[in-house]
């Protein structure tokens, strides 16, 4: 039942946060899921997005409607984006991302009058926005940065702010990614492989947007008041102690955020798909999801399709159309010969419910965090596959807590086979080597699905909001 305005806050002053993440769904989403909860204890929320990217968000509770703002912001045209590309899913290649930066830093003017005029409590940004902090301080206004991605890979960008502003790291080859760095002080396997290494290297380059990436990150760490982070004390707290120390401010958990499954058990597409789920043997299909952001190649495609195939598992594979594309790009006659046991879906799938489902036994993921956390809340262990970003490294620390395997790759160019696929996802779900990864899965559920302590870290960031900002004269 929704609290009202009065009973939330008991007298404590309303404060007004406003959220700004960057473009792109992986990233917008949890920032809308934080401004629930902020909105929850009674706060007033303005979430600054791109007019498209607010009309494709999902439906805000009735409850706290009133409480959040939706602002539409107009991104300036940039030449060499396609026509309403307005976050990363919309690209169809990822050299053409550098260009949305661009559009993106085109609305400081917008938000800087936002600033003038609204004049929140707090302001909540993403790591792109590097001209932000600034203009946030000289208007008194309290400014965080909320990263949803783990500190392990904030760790891995820099020794320091100053380091990454001032590009003095000496890391500059892909091999000098391919080992733990320096300043990391216990036993780690945190490092890339080749194929993945050449994309941080480019970090470190000023691109098509004038800056280089870890810049921006450099400079919104040093301007901020402090970090929110999507973390826990529970899983690896070692990280977030080394986030802290070099960066020299405050380091927040607000939780691993893993969401409520939903109850709309009548939803028609929901039915569907429970009607298959029922029909398969307990534990053994697999859900397979590369989020919104992974684009394969045709063979990448291929080769994952023939995997599921090889297996002889039952599968679920929720796919995702290429931006622009209406083909799916799979070996001919993969459908009609795996329509027995999987299942190609290419709508939108309810991923939670799911994966809640009994039948399901593990998750072939791309492991973005979101999805690692949505995984292992449900105790299932991991086949994963890498590709972008923070990917690489997360699979390296799930790896080494053994609740599932990496698919093996070609070290160079990063290919995989089917039969690479095949195996790894044996080895999870049904051989007896993937005893430990289930049970190692199924314990850490009790950290990632407790939603009483996920609450507690929610109810502890609220409550750093109200007594930590700053109060102007």
């Amino acid at each position: 039942m929704a609290t009202t305005e009065t009973d939330s806050l008991h007298g404590r002053k309303q404060l007004h946060v406003a959220m700004f993440p960057w473009l792109a769904f992986g990233h917008i989403l949890p920032f809308l899921e934080l401004s629930k909860y902020i909105a929850d204890k009674g706060h007033k929320v303005s979430f600054l997005s791109t007019t498209r990217n607010i009309q494709r968000l999902p439906s805000l509770p009735s409850h706290l409607s009133s409480l959040i703002s939706l602002v539409n912001l107009t991104l300036p045209h940039v030449q060499e984006l396609p026509h309403n590309a307005e976050a990363t899913m919309d690209l169809r290649t990822d050299d053409t991302h550098d260009y949305l930066k661009r559009a993106f830093d085109g609305l400081q003017p917008e938000i800087t009058r936002f600033l003038e005029e609204e004049s929140p409590d707090w302001i909540i940004y993403d790591f792109a926005p590097y001209w932000l902090p600034s203009i946030a301080a000289g208007l008194g206004i309290s400014r965080a940065f909320f990263s949803f991605v783990t500190p392990w890979f904030i760790t891995f960008g820099g020794a320091s702010a100053d380091d990454m502003i001032n590009n003095s790291d000496d890391r500059t080859t892909a091999e000098d990614f391919m080992t733990p760095p320096k300043w990391v002080p216990f036993p780690s396997k945190l490092c890339y492989r080749k194929h993945e290494a050449n994309w941080m290297v480019g970090c470190f380059s000023v691109n098509a947007s004038k800056v280089s990436d870890t810049y921006r990150l450099g400079m919104v760490l040093k301007g901020s008041d402090c970090m929110f982070i999507r973390y826990c004390y529970e899983f690896e707290p070692q990280w977030l102690t080394l986030l802290e120390e070099p960066h020299h401010i405050p380091v927040v958990p607000v939780g691993l955020m893993p969401p409520e499954t939903p109850t709309n058990v009548g939803d028609e597409t929901w039915v569907t798909i429970k009607k298959w789920l029922d029909g398969q043997l307990k534990g053994h299909v697999v859900y397979v999801a590369l989020g919104s952001e992974v684009m394969l190649s045709k063979t990448e495609l291929a080769e994952l399709a023939l995997g599921l195939k090889l297996s002889g598992l039952p599968f679920f594979w929720a796919l995702r159309k290429p931006a622009g594309s209406t083909e799916l790009n799979l070996p001919d006659g993969f459908l009609e010969r795996t329509r027995d046991h999987g299942v190609v879906w290419t709508s939108w799938a309810p991923q939670l419910q799911i994966l809640s489902h009994e039948s399901v036994g593990g998750f072939l993921t791309h492991c973005g965090w979101s999805s690692i956390v949505e995984g292992l809340m449900f105790g299932h262990p991991l086949i994963m596959l890498p590709f972008l970003v923070d990917q690489g490294l997360n699979a390296r620390i799930l790896v080494d807590k053994q609740v599932g395997v990496e698919v093996p790759r070609n070290e160079e160019d990063g290919s995989f086979t089917k039969e690479s696929v095949a195996r790894s996802m044996r080895s999870v779900v049904v051989d007896d080597e993937g005893k430990i990864y289930r049970a190692n899965a199924m314990e850490l559920s009790q950290i990632f699905g407790d939603a009483r302590l996920q609450k507690k870290y929610m109810d502890d960031f609220v409550d750093y909001l109200e007594n930590k900002r700053r109060v102007v004269a």
